[in-house]
């Protein structure tokens, strides 16, 4: 029987939780957990891998801030770093777990558009969290842009709309040779086209709306998101809150989710599903094949 498409969003801060050191050694551990759920899936799916870079592309620029003698490298090159970085550990790991799996990595580029409204308005958080008082003084002295996470703070930056994905036919040859393919991590490196030529684009892609739009142009099957969140809640972190655990578009979009974490996520969900995708599933990394048979997370489908 050939096995159903599904894309799988997995977020940096389920690579890197929250508070955690950003030391190598923890992150392989996450990655390690995470190839578990992703090798789980890949027995009964083919897998496309989409991966978050917050705190990876965070941490690399304020290494770079720290080194005075050549200038900070701009967030395109930093996103190309934390896409080798995460793309190599999760394929060895996977290897290791899947021996007869071919695994490739793909540096992976994303159009987007240098007038989105993004760039006027950054919302998307990158690197540590700060006490308030720690981050406004890092703002004033880097002149970052920072807003609240929860209880701290962290450095935002613009997160533009992918419109095209540059290595688009490469991918699905991969996946047509039945490749588990990583591809697009961190959003996909942003670029645009300028006289001609595709150059780099100060900004990180928001990696779920990448993987949407990645899922829509394969026809993937479902797209699954996981998270460091079991489910999508309504009145999240107050006593009142509620699992949502079947659920429509039409339905979502009653309520508001935070712009910086759930927001990204339900607008990637419901325009996969707007433009015909059959079934998005959000939720925990350790319950990753449960959601996708409806026994765990948040079930996203049309009406």
């Amino acid at each position: 029987m050939t096995k159903q498409t599904v894309v799988v969003a997995l977020g940096g801060n389920a690579l890197l939780r929250r508070g955690e050191p950003l030391e190598a050694d923890i992150q392989r551990q996450n990655i390690a957990t995470a190839a578990k759920t992703i090798a789980e899936i890949a027995e009964e799916y083919n897998v496309v891998l989409v991966h978050g870079n917050g705190p990876q592309v965070g941490l690399l620029a304020l290494q770079g801030l720290e080194y005075k003698k050549v200038n900070p490298y701009p967030l395109d090159v930093l996103g190309s770093e934390t896409q080798g970085m995460i793309g190599y550990i999760l394929m060895q790991e996977l290897k290791n777990l899947l021996p007869e799996q071919n695994v490739s990595c793909m540096l992976t580029q994303m159009s987007v558009d240098p007038n989105d409204p993004a760039f006027a308005d950054p919302t998307k958080p990158i690197g540590p969290v700060y006490q308030e008082a720690e981050a406004r003084e890092l703002a004033e002295k880097y002149h970052w842009t920072v807003k609240p996470d929860g209880q701290y703070f962290r450095r935002v930056v613009p997160s533009p709309q992918p419109t095209g994905i540059i290595e688009d036919e490469a991918i699905a040859a991969l996946i047509k040779q039945q490749h588990l393919v990583i591809c697009t991590g961190g959003g996909g490196i942003p670029v645009k086209k300028e006289d001609g030529k595709l150059v780099g684009v100060e900004a990180v892609i928001d990696k779920d709306m990448s993987a949407a739009f990645l899922a829509k142009q394969l026809n993937a099957d479902a797209l699954l998101i996981l998270t460091d969140a079991d489910a999508v809640f309504l009145d999240w972190g107050k006593p009142t809150q509620k699992a949502l655990r079947n659920t429509t578009p039409r339905e979502l979009s009653q309520y508001a989710f935070d712009a910086g974490s759930m927001g990204p996520k339900i607008d990637a969900s419901c325009e996969f599903i707007k433009q015909g995708g059959k079934l998005v599933g959000i939720g925990s990394l350790e319950a990753g094949l449960r959601i996708l048979k409806g026994e765990a997370g948040t079930n996203i489908v049309a009406e």
